[in-house]
């Protein structure tokens, strides 16, 4: 009797699961209700305070707080555009990359449940965006200091994709299909660093700054199971905890778009040049030797060319000058090389032009990729007539001049660090710098409320040791915008030195004609035609120290004029 008890209870049981699941089945799973009305659309002041506590959660953040604003039009746009979006990654077949990309996403997540519940592999089969576009509720910007964008934006999406999983276990194989997916958020989008190359911006970092709201169906054999209510909950409490390990502030996901460096152009390297000597040079006057010098410029560079003395009636000058300049991108950029005669005018100076021109003996180009790093390199260049290989002219003996070149790179880590982090890392001068020495950065960012009392066309003039560079003008502009940026090359750190910058307005023609002289705020020569808008002397002290200062500084003799400035040190 027990035996038979037994197998009777089992059997029981058996059946009794069985009539249950499928009972459940049919009734709360495949049968669905008939009975289902529209949504009654009614205006806010027919309802009661309890129905309005209800539908506060739906109303937009543009509503609730005054720091978001609308963005209709960005609505208007994803739905004019959501369908060609859809088209255009049907017809070039992006979905297999949609697919790459949502499988690296969730691949922390697949693989820690799928060595928990013995899954063999969680893939994506297919994987489109369905016909329904997000909707911002609302934009939040931030303005900093920083060459950055940093935006919130208040997202729902309540979309109709088609995503299909597989997963494999124990060697079989199920098919699932999500379906009617909701996701409510509040990311955190962060361009940065901007850069003067398109799309203008070389990193995108993103970060959800509360835990994201996600609803989903999955359907099994044509049956929802999320209509399960346990399973909901543990899919629920599943997604929000992973989302939330990796991508909740602080946390970021990081989608790099372009090296920063090389975007902006940022510099990478410092090429040290001597110039030795030269020989057998060419004489050009009729009487006498010629008078020598040499010009150093790198290309693609702005600033001006760097000069050796002149050498008198030589045509074996030695002139053993070092010179030092910033590299941008080694691979593409050169050093160009010429030697003058350096001319004495003895005419007027507005004939200076005419008769006083210097002529050129001869020149050449170094380019920077065939020199080896942290190495010095003795050139020896032949002088040629023009850079082009098919001048017959190059044929004829010009002489030579003799370069000692090193090309010193920056660290690579650092390198590496400041792609990924963005313009804040401060890099590092090469190791073979002088004792103590290294570069100063400068950018002049703006300045704002400059108060002109006769034209405000202002520029920067910044002062280091004696070595004066200008930003470009900005023409009647109160709050100018330079962006402009510039390097010091120092041989012990600046400690007890000071940044000199100063702001001008440069007149017009009329302002010219008219006479109007100022005088600068540090010397007491006159400015013909310009006009100084305030100045600022900066210690270099907290630089040296910090290795970074980005600040907003009031001018002085300006009522309220500002300029931001940001200086890094950079050391071995």
């Amino acid at each position: 009797m027990g035996v038979i008890s037994t197998v009777l209870g089992l059997f029981g049981f058996g059946f009794g699961f069985s009539s249950g699941i499928v009972i459940g089945y049919y009734f709360f799973i495949y049968f669905q209700p008939t009975n289902v009305k529209d949504v009654e659309v009614r205006p806010l002041v027919e309802y009661d305070s309890n129905s309005l506590d209800g539908i506060l959660p739906e109303i937009p953040m543009w509503v609730k707080n005054p720091d978001y604003d609308r963005v209709d039009w960005l609505n208007r746009f994803l739905e004019l555009m959501w369908p060609n979006l859809n088209k255009v990654l049907d017809a070039v077949d992006y979905s297999d990359a949609i697919c790459r990309m949502a499988q690296d996403i969730a691949k922390p997540i697949i693989a820690e449940n799928c060595e928990k519940y013995k899954i063999d592999s969680v893939e994506f089969e297919t994987l489109t965006l369905g016909s329904l576009p997000p909707t911002f509720q609302g934009m939040k910007v931030y303005i900093t200091d920083e060459k950055e964008l940093i935006m919130e934006p208040s997202l729902k999406w309540a979309a109709n994709p088609n995503i299909t999983v597989v997963a494999k276990a124990y060697g079989l194989k199920a098919t699932v299909q999500i379906v009617d997916l909701q996701v409510f958020a509040s990311p955190r989008i962060t361009l940065k660093p901007l850069v003067p190359t398109f799309p203008c911006f070389a990193n995108i970092s993103v970060s959800l700054m509360e835990k994201p709201h996600v609803d989903f169906g999955l359907k099994l054999f044509g049956a929802d199971l999320m209509a399960i209510p346990v399973l909901y909950k543990f899919v629920q409490d599943t997604i929000k905890k992973q989302v939330g390990n990796m991508y909740l502030w602080p946390k970021t996901l990081e989608v790099p778009i372009m090296d920063p460096s090389k975007a902006s152009k940022r510099p990478v390297g410092i090429l040290l040049v001597k110039v030795v000597r030269a020989q057998n040079l060419k004489k050009k006057d009729l009487l006498g030797k010629s008078d020598p010098y040499a010009k150093l410029k790198m290309t693609d560079d702005k600033l001006p060319s760097k000069k050796t003395s002149v050498k008198r009636s030589n045509l074996n000058p030695e002139w053993n000058e070092d010179f030092k300049f910033v590299v941008t991108d080694p691979e593409n950029q050169s050093l160009e090389v010429d030697v003058f005669d350096w001319e004495q005018a003895w005419l007027p100076l507005f004939m200076k032009s005419a008769v006083g021109k210097h002529e050129k003996m001869g020149m050449n180009m170094v380019l920077l990729k065939e020199l080896p790093p942290e190495e010095t390199k003795v050139l020896t260049l032949n002088l040629l007539k023009t850079m082009d290989p098919n001048d017959i002219q190059n044929e004829k003996s010009r002489g030579q001049i003799i370069l000692e070149a090193t090309y010193k790179p920056f660290k690579e880590e650092d390198m590496e660090k400041e792609s990924v982090d963005g313009v804040d890392e401060v890099q590092k001068a090469p190791d073979n710098t002088p004792a103590g020495g290294g570069l100063l950065f400068v950018v002049v960012h703006e300045a704002q409320d400059l108060e002109g009392k006769h034209h405000t066309n202002p520029y920067a003039k910044i002062i280091f040791k004696g070595e004066e560079k200008k930003t470009k003008v900005i023409k009647k502009n109160r709050d100018p915008r330079w962006e402009d940026e510039f390097e010091f090359v120092c041989e012990e750190p600046p400690t007890n030195d000071k940044l000199h910058v100063e702001v001008l307005s440069k007149a017009g023609k009329k302002g010219i004609l008219h006479g109007k002289v100022r005088y600068s705020t540090r010397n007491a020569w006159p400015l013909i035609g310009l006009e100084a808008l305030g100045y600022i002397d900066i210690s270099l002290a907290d630089v040296i120290s910090n290795k970074r200062i980005n600040e907003k500084f009031h001018l002085i003799d300006s009522k309220n004029g500002q300029i931001q400035i940001e200086l890094q040190w950079r050391t071995s």
